[in-house]
Protein backbone atom coordinates (compact mmCIF):
# COMPACT_ATOMS: atom_id res chain seq x y z
CA UNK A 1 0.00 0.00 0.00
CA UNK A 2 1.29 3.61 -0.98
CA UNK A 3 0.64 6.84 -0.14
CA UNK A 4 -0.44 9.31 -1.86
CA UNK A 5 -3.52 7.10 -2.97
CA UNK A 6 -6.46 8.53 -4.63
CA UNK A 7 -10.30 7.62 -3.71
CA UNK A 8 -11.65 5.21 -6.16
CA UNK A 9 -14.74 6.86 -6.24
CA UNK A 10 -14.41 10.58 -6.53
CA UNK A 11 -10.53 10.50 -7.24
CA UNK A 12 -9.69 12.88 -4.11
CA UNK A 13 -6.74 12.09 -2.45
CA UNK A 14 -6.98 10.08 0.59
CA UNK A 15 -5.00 10.95 3.77
CA UNK A 16 -4.43 8.10 5.60
CA UNK A 17 -3.64 6.85 9.61
CA UNK A 18 -2.58 4.18 11.56
CA UNK A 19 -5.18 2.87 14.82
CA UNK A 20 -3.87 0.26 16.33
CA UNK A 21 -1.32 -1.02 13.35
CA UNK A 22 -4.45 -0.97 11.25
CA UNK A 23 -3.97 1.77 7.88
CA UNK A 24 -6.88 3.44 6.88
CA UNK A 25 -7.58 5.77 4.61
CA UNK A 26 -9.82 8.41 3.73
CA UNK A 27 -11.09 10.83 1.33
CA UNK A 28 -10.33 14.29 2.17
CA UNK A 29 -13.57 15.03 -0.68
CA UNK A 30 -16.38 12.24 -0.45
CA UNK A 31 -15.09 11.19 2.63
CA UNK A 32 -15.15 7.49 1.48
CA UNK A 33 -12.85 4.72 3.87
CA UNK A 34 -10.39 2.69 2.20
CA UNK A 35 -9.65 -0.13 4.77
CA UNK A 36 -6.31 -2.33 3.30
CA UNK A 37 -6.96 -5.98 3.67
CA UNK A 38 -9.76 -7.19 6.13
CA UNK A 39 -8.82 -3.92 8.80
CA UNK A 40 -12.75 -3.43 8.32
CA UNK A 41 -13.00 -6.62 10.51
CA UNK A 42 -9.93 -5.92 12.71
CA UNK A 43 -10.87 -2.01 13.21
CA UNK A 44 -14.67 -3.65 13.77
CA UNK A 45 -13.45 -5.32 17.36
CA UNK A 46 -12.51 -1.97 18.98
CA UNK A 47 -14.56 -0.35 20.88
CA UNK A 48 -15.70 3.00 19.26
CA UNK A 49 -14.15 2.44 15.81
CA UNK A 50 -16.99 3.88 14.05
CA UNK A 51 -15.96 7.54 14.45
CA UNK A 52 -13.69 6.99 11.93
CA UNK A 53 -16.57 7.63 9.81
CA UNK A 54 -17.01 10.91 9.91
CA UNK A 55 -19.19 11.32 6.96
CA UNK A 56 -22.84 11.20 6.41
CA UNK A 57 -24.77 8.39 4.91
CA UNK A 58 -26.53 11.12 2.56
CA UNK A 59 -23.58 11.48 1.19
CA UNK A 60 -22.27 8.36 0.42
CA UNK A 61 -25.50 7.45 -1.13
CA UNK A 62 -24.33 10.09 -3.59
CA UNK A 63 -21.87 7.73 -5.09
CA UNK A 64 -23.97 4.51 -4.64
CA UNK A 65 -24.15 4.31 -8.42
CA UNK A 66 -20.52 4.36 -9.19
CA UNK A 67 -19.73 1.37 -11.65
CA UNK A 68 -16.55 -0.49 -12.52
CA UNK A 69 -14.45 1.22 -9.53
CA UNK A 70 -10.85 0.30 -9.06
CA UNK A 71 -8.88 -0.90 -6.04
CA UNK A 72 -6.91 2.16 -5.48
CA UNK A 73 -4.03 -0.70 -5.08
CA UNK A 74 -3.87 -2.53 -7.94
CA UNK A 75 -6.47 -0.82 -10.23
CA UNK A 76 -8.22 -3.69 -11.09
CA UNK A 77 -12.15 -3.02 -10.66
CA UNK A 78 -13.50 -3.79 -7.56
CA UNK A 79 -16.51 -6.12 -6.88
CA UNK A 80 -19.50 -4.54 -4.95
CA UNK A 81 -20.61 -7.47 -2.26
CA UNK A 82 -23.67 -7.10 0.13
CA UNK A 83 -22.24 -7.81 3.44
CA UNK A 84 -23.44 -11.42 5.34
CA UNK A 85 -24.76 -10.15 8.39
CA UNK A 86 -26.23 -7.06 6.98
CA UNK A 87 -27.85 -7.30 3.38
CA UNK A 88 -28.72 -3.58 3.27
CA UNK A 89 -24.98 -2.28 3.45
CA UNK A 90 -22.84 -2.59 -0.11
CA UNK A 91 -19.17 -1.93 -0.35
CA UNK A 92 -16.35 -2.53 -2.71
CA UNK A 93 -13.91 -5.15 -2.25
CA UNK A 94 -10.51 -6.18 -4.38
CA UNK A 95 -10.88 -9.65 -5.99
CA UNK A 96 -7.20 -9.64 -5.06
CA UNK A 97 -7.80 -8.90 -1.52
CA UNK A 98 -5.75 -5.85 -1.25
CA UNK A 99 -8.53 -4.35 0.72
CA UNK A 100 -12.17 -2.67 0.77
CA UNK A 101 -14.12 0.73 0.47
CA UNK A 102 -17.01 1.82 2.25
CA UNK A 103 -18.86 4.95 1.21
CA UNK A 104 -19.58 7.43 3.70
CA UNK A 105 -21.67 6.28 6.60
CA UNK A 106 -21.13 2.41 5.80
CA UNK A 107 -18.53 1.72 7.76
CA UNK A 108 -20.53 3.23 11.08
CA UNK A 109 -23.54 1.25 9.82
CA UNK A 110 -21.52 -1.81 9.56
CA UNK A 111 -19.73 -1.21 12.52
CA UNK A 112 -23.42 -0.79 14.79
CA UNK A 113 -25.25 -4.04 14.25
CA UNK A 114 -28.89 -3.17 15.52
CA UNK A 115 -31.26 -6.21 16.44
CA UNK A 116 -33.16 -5.32 13.50
CA UNK A 117 -30.11 -6.81 11.75
CA UNK A 118 -29.59 -9.72 13.69
CA UNK A 119 -33.41 -10.80 13.13
CA UNK A 120 -32.92 -10.36 9.56
CA UNK A 121 -29.89 -12.32 9.65
CA UNK A 122 -32.10 -14.84 11.18
CA UNK A 123 -34.73 -15.01 8.57
CA UNK A 124 -32.72 -14.69 5.37
CA UNK A 125 -31.03 -18.21 6.10
CA UNK A 126 -35.21 -19.80 6.70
Amino acid sequence: MELGMFCPKCKAEMQFVDINGIMVGRCTQCLGIWFHGDGHKKLSRLKGSEIIDIGEAELGREFDPAENVPCPECGEVMDRVADPGQRHIHYEACGAGHGVFFDAGEYRDFRQKTLGDLFKGIFARS
